[in-house]
């Protein structure tokens, strides 16, 4: 019965206490337990699936910048581009046809074991994997032609030596940067992946809550999605800052 705009401002006040309000189809319950309830598997499935891409990332993009233009860079970066190309949801439904359905070789749905949580993880993690190959392998190839990594091969040290102490490091700088943007496409990824693969997660929570028209769910999911990103944006910034000693937090 209050204005919109106090209507408004008490709901900016109350989430500043950290209440999202009470959902309409979950028997009255506030929002911010739903959340809690389940933001940890969601957490655990977007930091696994960013390790795993990012780790594949730079491993295959190194290959692909010491095999420059020959047979194995040519196939790595198709299969990169076409990591770039397709959904996570459509590598998560191939992957649950595939991997689940036909051969059978791990499980479909749910949370609880490891083996639950592989599926899902690569859906999210092959896009980011992609992503950091073709901008790792470009910054290697870079890197290993800038002069001083030719002078530091003129005074006798060899091609592993300088890649593994010089080249490596710092072309990883900018990779980190990725971090950021591709936390974001994981967080946004990962509610389809989600209600695909049955993961009691705040992303399928957010999804089933759009039918329903469920606001406060919608809202409150919504608002922790951007703080977590964020928080993802703060962490990258302190990283670089301790990988790259130039680089000083203003």
């Amino acid at each position: 019965d209050k204005p919109l705009w106090q209507q408004y401002l008490k709901y900016l006040t109350d989430i500043l206490h950290g209440d999202f309000g009470t959902s309409y189809q979950s028997a009255n319950q506030s929002v911010t337990k739903l959340i809690t309830q389940r933001l940890g598997v969601s957490i655990h499935l977007g930091f696994q699936a960013l390790v795993v891409g990012i780790s594949g990332g730079l491993l295959i993009g190194a290959v692909s910048a010491r095999n420059k233009n020959n047979k194995i860079d040519g196939f790595l970066s198709v299969v990169s581009t076409l990591g770039i190309s397709v959904p996570a949801f459509i590598i998560g439904l191939l992957l649950l046809d595939y991997l689940g359905f036909k051969w059978a070789l791990l499980p479909l749905s749910g949370w609880g074991t490891f083996g639950q949580t592989i599926l899902p993880t690569f859906a999210l993690a092959i896009p980011v994997f992609a992503q950091v190959t073709r901008f790792f392998r470009s910054e290697m190839i870079e890197t290993l032609n800038t002069d001083y990594i030719q002078l530091a091969r003129a005074k006798g040290m060899t091609k592993r030596q300088v890649t593994n102490h010089h080249a490596y490091r710092n072309s990883m700088i900018p990779v980190l940067t990725l971090v950021g943007p591709m936390a974001a496409n994981i967080l946004t990824g990962s509610a389809l992946i989600e209600q695909i693969f049955s993961i009691p997660g705040i992303g399928q929570q957010f999804v089933t809550s759009i039918p329903t028209k469920d606001y406060p769910v919608i809202m409150g999911t919504t608002i922790v999605y951007a703080m977590m990103l964020m928080v993802a944006i703060l962490i990258t910034d302190i990283v670089i800052s301790i990988v790259d000693p130039r680089v000083r937090l203003g």
